[in-house]
């Protein structure tokens, strides 16, 4: 992937209103990497910087640049409040007369829906895990079983029989 990051970067190098970039999460840039949940790498991050996205699509030179041509490019935002549409901009606007500490609690109300979400998640596939590893143990107590009563040695005596004709 790194080719045709490293392609990607160099064809959009001079835009004044995209940025293609990387960031080494393990050296400088682990502060940016963490305060944006990089936990994984490589990871693609996409969007208006103070609230990016993560990319899900395709890795290809193709992939990427036609998601960068469609997808990267001013939007709708308090910083380009002129690409909005007038509900965009009345969202904003009820946004921005908030208190500071009214907006700081209504985002860590939907965090939380968020880390609820990933938490049910977690815990379904948890369930999920234990119901298959239950049926695994099963499947192979029957299994065990079914050797136990002498499949073996039904195929071991069957082999060893004379091979003859059955016809009289």
């Amino acid at each position: 992937m790194k080719p045709d990051w490293d392609k990607l970067m160099d064809a959009f190098a001079g835009s004044s209103t995209q940025l293609i970039a990387d960031v080494d999460c393990t050296a400088e840039g682990k502060p940016l990497c963490d305060a944006n949940e990089v936990r994984g790498y490589p990871t693609i991050k996409w969007g208006d910087p103070s609230a990016l996205e993560d990319y899900q699509g395709a890795r290809s030179y193709d992939a990427l640049k036609k998601f960068a041509d469609e997808n990267l490019k001013p939007m709708c935002s308090p910083s380009n409040i002129d690409l909005c549409d007038d509900d965009k901009k009345a969202e904003i606007k009820k946004l921005q007369e908030m208190s500071s500490e009214e907006l700081a609690k209504a985002i860590e109300t939907e965090e939380k829906k968020l880390a609820d979400a990933e938490e049910e998640f977690k815990a379904e596939v948890q369930k999920l895990q234990e119901k298959y590893q239950s049926l695994s143990d099963e499947k192979d107590q029957k299994v065990a079983a079914v050797k136990a009563a002498g499949l073996g040695l039904m195929k071991a005596v069957k082999s060893s029989a004379p091979k003859g004709s059955d016809e009289l």
